[in-house]
């Protein structure tokens, strides 16, 4: 039986060696996890291209109505099925950047709609707008009342059910009111919600192209969520929840106050739907919290409604104060520019530390590979779990923080150098090096981390991609120094055979003999 004394350094050597083999395995496993999933970093908008839009309240706004905006955002965007947009504040605007979109005006028509969803009494529908001739066009400030003949009443449309017809009801027909030819339909901006309105309705409607609508009775507020279906039919519609036994409670009252005439269902200025309420109904009975919207609803149209729905009303008016489209080609440009100058500024770093320590230039290129193994795998993991993107700001962090590990690597071996000038062997001098030069790593790193940390926190925008992604590459040198480059050196260190080679060994980078 060999004496613990002996047993000792074997158990110190395998412990060295196991902590080389688990970062390499952690290391390679991660990235071929990651290329095994199809997953990669995602791009930011300055090098995928794609869209950023400013938007400014109409109003001030408190800071909680501000908050909602963002998450009501936020939740359209992901809803769309984009990778890496970003959504949030500077200053009092709200910024929005999405990147690698096909179609940003249509996005950007979708996210940005205030989604003032109401419903409201149909008093009569309006014949499509003509200018009168000689007079500029203007809307009316107080609209007319409708014509006796041309009012939705209950008695006019004088619905009737009848299972044997196709609609499940028979009505008359109401034609539009010619007095309201001349009256232009009201602004976006000048749509109140507790006043008379005139709408128009969506493209293609027919005969009712537009409507004279009363004062809203009930918002959007009331609904829990929404999905756009199609029917066995074919047709796309609509299907709604109501919130709770209060919101539920209120649409029942709208409907039964609407029995048998026609509700219309407006969205920020725009009459999507004006059903008539239960025809195929003798008499009103409860929708159970539960209601659909149908009518001649495209599949966007009704995908596009369900979306707003779905994610609520914003607080607020938005106005786009810059849009900014970045097109791929101009973000490919910048992408190989930014990693042109990262891997020339790499390939020098290596053919100098070859050159110059030998074959312990060899442990900064295997140390250096590792780290941008396990950062590929975590920004991409990042990128499909946070929606964490990888901008023009990142890559300079990545490059920078490159020569922040190179120095660890140099401390070290330069600390090695002054421990065998001074007379000591090779063997015993790479744990006494270390653990002098092992402060000076650490202090460094913990100083560029906690810049790092306060430029994440003070700083907006791009700048935050820079510190994030420099905290990220500290962090990981810190890993690997310890966990990777200490063992592998020690165990190098300890061979003789590699200490000694003549033209690469370990002693011919530190310029001492191959017996120091």
């Amino acid at each position: 039986m060999s004496p613990p004394s002996s047993r000792a350094p074997a158990r110190r050597q395998r412990a060295w060696l196991t902590s080389v083999i688990v970062v390499v395995v952690l290391a390679v496993g991660s990235l071929a996890a990651t290329l095994g999933l199809k997953w990669h970093p995602l791009l930011g908008l300055d090098l995928a291209g794609g869209l950023s839009v400013i938007y400014k309240p109409a109003h001030p706004v408190s800071q909680s109505d501000l908050n909602e905006v963002v998450t009501i955002l936020t939740n359209r965007v992901d809803a769309l099925g984009v990778s890496g947009a970003q959504v949030g504040t500077q200053g009092g605007n709200v910024v929005v950047s999405i990147p690698g979109v096909k179609n940003p005006q249509q996005i950007l028509n979708t996210i940005g709609q205030t989604a003032q969803l109401l419903f409201r009494p149909v008093e009569c529908f309006a014949p499509a707008y003509t200018a009168p001739k000689g007079k500029a066009a203007s809307a009316a400030a107080t609209l007319p009342t409708c014509g006796a003949g041309y009012q939705l009443s209950q008695a006019n449309i004088a619905v009737t059910p009848n299972s044997s017809t196709a609609q499940g009801y028979t009505a008359n027909s109401i034609p539009p009111d010619p007095a309201f030819a001349a009256v232009k339909s009201a602004e976006p901006s000048a749509d109140k919600a507790g006043e008379r309105v005139l709408l128009p309705g969506l493209p293609g409607a027919g005969a009712a192209s537009r409507y004279v609508l009363g004062p809203s009775q009930m918002t959007g507020h009331s609904l829990k969520g929404a999905q756009a279906q199609q029917t066995q039919a074919g047709a796309w519609v609509v299907n709604y929840s109501l919130s709770g036994a209060a919101g539920s409670q209120l649409w029942d009252k709208v409907a039964q106050q609407n029995f048998h005439q026609y509700l219309a269902i407006e969205l920020d200025g725009v009459v999507q739907s004006a059903p008539i309420i239960q025809p195929a109904q003798t008499s009103f009975s409860s929708f159970q919290g539960q209601g659909e919207i149908s009518g001649s609803l495209t599949e966007t149209e009704a995908k596009t409604l369900a979306l707003a729905m779905q994610f609520g009303s914003l607080p607020v008016r938005l106005d786009a104060l810059t849009t900014q489209t970045v097109s791929p080609t101009l973000g490919k440009s910048s992408l190989v520019a930014g990693l042109g100058a990262g891997i020339a500024g790499l390939v020098l770093v290596l053919l100098y530390v070859i050159g110059y320590y030998r074959a312990l230039g060899l442990v900064v290129i295997t140390g250096l590979a590792l780290t941008a193994a396990l950062l590929w795998a975590i920004v991409a993991v990042l990128g499909h779990t946070q929606n964490l993107t990888l901008d023009l700001a990142g890559v300079t962090g990545l490059i920078v923080s490159i020569g922040i590990t190179v120095d660890s690597y140099i401390v070290y071996f330069e600390r090695l150098k002054d421990e065998t000038r001074a007379g000591r062997t090779i063997r015993t001098s790479v744990e006494r090096s270390f653990a002098s030069a092992w402060r000076t790593v650490l202090a460094a790193d913990l100083v560029s981390l906690l810049g790092a940390v306060l430029l994440w926190m003070i700083a907006i925008g791009a700048v935050r991609g820079f510190a994030f992604f420099l905290g990220l590459s500290t962090l990981l040198d810190i890993v690997i120094t310890y966990f990777f480059t200490r063992p592998l050196v020690i165990l190098l260190g300890r061979s003789e055979r590699i200490t000694g080679a003549r033209r690469f060994g370990v002693a011919r980078g530190l310029a001492v003999g191959a017996d120091s």
